[in-house]
């Protein structure tokens, strides 16, 4: 009667085997697993990168169970204080 977790944060240099580890993970649980580049996500046009993300978790919802893989998260994520741009703001 364990909850999973709703989501988990790999933090570590490149190359240390953190998408090979979520893989894993996934594979041994029987989860679909989506893997995307934060930059992937990241648009200039008003409204496009929020849409990719609801379709990338739309995705996911539609082939349950998934495990969504954030990679280079830390290049579209700064704190919201320190946010430069419009993009920035609207994606944190």
């Amino acid at each position: 009667g364990i909850e999973p977790p709703k989501g988990v944060l790999l933090y570590g240099p490149p190359g240390t085997g953190k998408t090979l580890l979520a893989k894993a993970v996934a594979n041994e649980s029987d989860a679909n697993f989506i893997d995307i580049s934060g930059p992937e996500l990241v648009s200039k046009f008003v409204g496009e990168s929020e849409e990719r993300l609801r379709s990338i978790f739309d995705e996911a919802k539609e082939k349950a169970p998934t495990i969504i893989f954030m990679d280079e998260i830390d290049a579209i994520a700064p704190k919201r204080e320190e946010a430069t741009n419009e993009v920035e703001r609207r994606m944190v």
